[in-house]
């Protein structure tokens, strides 16, 4: 589902969200929210620069504060195609290692799509903001080649593999209307208050007590 905005209606919108702003942090809308399941609309310089600016900065915030490794415009109701990441959170040697996890500087991304290399996949639980409280097994190229522009909208080619692969997928996915649970295994999903049974949220753990 795509819906059209006028420059001057997502202006309008922007300022709106940002007004709720509480230490330069935002809700986070939840699944069933309905700009969850929109197709977001391309980012061609539609709002002034400062207003720009003041979205980053608060969703940067918001996703510090959640806490969480990436945040995509529409889970804090805005429509448009920009997301922020970052994940510098330490993880015990051992589950970064098999997470192929590696620290993932503060970016942004504008109007992104990603493409697979190779043919390698993985299969590990994750989680998003908008459907606080779960977690579910998705199956994901483990290598891609993602196309974004930055905020001074020049165009910027990076390829990603792993973790950060996976966080750069999920969110360029929010901005076409998917969530992580679109692509999950279904009987994977799990309530955070579970986790306790699968030691470093075990996928092997898991398929044996649950059966997918």
């Amino acid at each position: 589902m795509s819906i059209t905005y006028s420059p001057e209606e997502l202006e309008i919108l922007v300022a709106g969200v940002l007004g709720t702003a509480e230490n330069n942090v935002v809700p986070i809308v939840q699944l069933g929210h309905p700009v969850l399941r929109q197709q977001a609309v391309r980012y061609t310089g539609q709002l002034p620069g400062k207003l720009l600016d003041e979205l980053l900065s608060v969703m940067r915030q918001t996703m510090y504060a959640a806490p969480g490794v990436g945040l995509a415009a529409p889970q804090i109701g805005i429509p448009l195609q920009i997301a922020v990441l970052e994940d510098l959170y330490s993880l015990p040697e051992d589950m970064a290692a098999e997470r192929e996890r590696e620290p993932l500087e503060y970016f942004e991304i504008f109007n992104p799509r990603y493409e697979q290399l190779g043919e390698r996949t993985a299969e590990f639980y994750e989680g998003c903001l908008s459907f606080d409280g779960f977690q579910g097994v998705v199956t994901r190229p483990a290598d891609i080649k993602a196309s974004y522009e930055d905020r001074e909208g020049n165009p910027v080619v990076r390829e990603f593999s792993g973790w950060q692969a996976r966080i750069v997928q999920h969110e360029t996915d929010h901005l076409s209307g998917t969530v992580y649970i679109d692509k999950a295994a279904t009987r994977s999903l799990i309530n955070e208050t579970e986790l306790w049974r699968h030691q470093g949220l075990s996928v092997a753990s898991a398929k044996e007590a649950l059966g997918f």
